[in-house]
């Protein structure tokens, strides 16, 4: 028994290393099963992930790490289909992380960013993988964060992170990335109120797509609205003031100057440090928030018949939320 243990371990690390050499080498299907490793819940699976990503932290770290979000129907999809094409043509490698939202009820997600990306798809220099977001709150997957690091250790030069939408929550996403760009479509005025003003506060640029044809002027509007909105507001970093790019993703316009943006942005945070410093403050963030969710899951792990006892007492009045709260974090403390 302790023989067959052994074993199993030497079998698990090579397994591992052997991922880690094919990734390094860019192999597209190893960095699929990596990423559907770390997607995993299973303990096993868990363990070999974290191993996993142990061993290619030291190859990360040197792409430009984007995060688009928007609101419905502004064209995400499209926009960073486009972008992507116009990046690969420039000769980068780019991934694509897109998060669908899932279902309430089933937990289900459609995932058909493969669908609608479908010439970025082709590219042999892009790779896109849809992920379920699982429930998870702003934005994103619970296992964003790791798929971006195997993208980067797997030589992709831009990994772009397209989130569910715009919301209150729509958040988590920025302190993830290294920019923040907040896709908008033209109109400005009763748009301008629906936007909170914590994401346009998060926001390192703003998008303005649609501004073609019969949309072109009201987008014109809408980038001045804009413009305005954020001189009002405190820059994030103090060598970076976020700006307003209009653009057509159908027409494939002002593709140029959004990266352009890009790069401007990261020179002037490297200039500074501070690109370093906000990437370890985002590694402090992402240790709390994995603290926050293995709590949870031990805590629904921890006596589930009590825990589903007192959920039905809950429901049928017989107990306040708040003393059965305080009654099972009590016995989770015990354990």
């Amino acid at each position: 028994m302790i023989v067959s243990a052994h074993i199993y371990k030497v079998r698990k690390a090579d397994t591992v290393t052997h991922l880690k050499d094919k990734i390094l080498n860019g192999e597209r299907r190893a960095l699929a099963k990596a990423i559907t490793l770390t997607e995993s819940t299973r303990a096993d699976h868990q363990a070999a992930a974290q191993a996993l990503l142990a061993d290619i932290l030291p190859h990360t770290g040197k792409s430009i790490r984007l995060g688009f979000t928007g609101t419905p129907g502004v064209g995400k999809s499209t926009f960073i289909e486009a972008f992507g094409l116009y990046l690969t043509g420039q000769g980068y490698k780019v991934a694509v992380l897109a998060v669908d939202p899932s279902s309430t009820r089933t937990g289900g997600s459609i995932l058909g960013d493969k669908t609608r990306m479908e010439l970025l798809s082709k590219d042999p220099n892009a790779y896109i993988r849809p992920s379920p977001s699982g429930g998870t709150l702003g934005g994103v997957a619970r296992r964003t964060r790791e798929a971006m690091l195997l993208c980067e250790a797997a030589g992709y030069d831009v990994v772009l992170i397209e989130t569910v939408g715009v919301g209150q929550s729509e958040i988590a996403v920025a302190d993830m990335v290294d920019m923040f760009l907040l896709m908008l479509s033209p109109g400005g005025g009763d748009d301008l109120q629906g936007i909170k003003r914590g994401i346009m506060e998060l926001a390192d640029l703003v998008i303005i797509n649609k501004a073609d044809g019969d949309l072109k002027a009201a987008a014109g509007r809408a980038a001045a609205d804009y413009k305005g909105a954020l001189h009002l507001m405190r820059p994030k970093y103090s060598g970076w003031t976020a700006g307003v790019v209009l653009a057509s993703a159908l027409k494939q316009q002002g593709l140029d100057k959004v990266w352009a943006q890009v790069q401007s942005f990261e020179a002037a945070l490297k200039e500074g440090g501070e690109l370093d410093r906000m990437r370890a403050e985002q590694a402090k963030a992402w240790m709390w928030s994995e603290i926050h969710d293995q709590m949870m899951d031990a805590f629904r792990d921890h006596l589930p018949t009590k825990l589903s006892q007192v959920e039905e007492a809950v429901k049928r009045g017989e107990i306040p939320p708040t003393a059965a709260a305080r009654e099972l974090l009590r016995d989770f403390l015990k354990k």
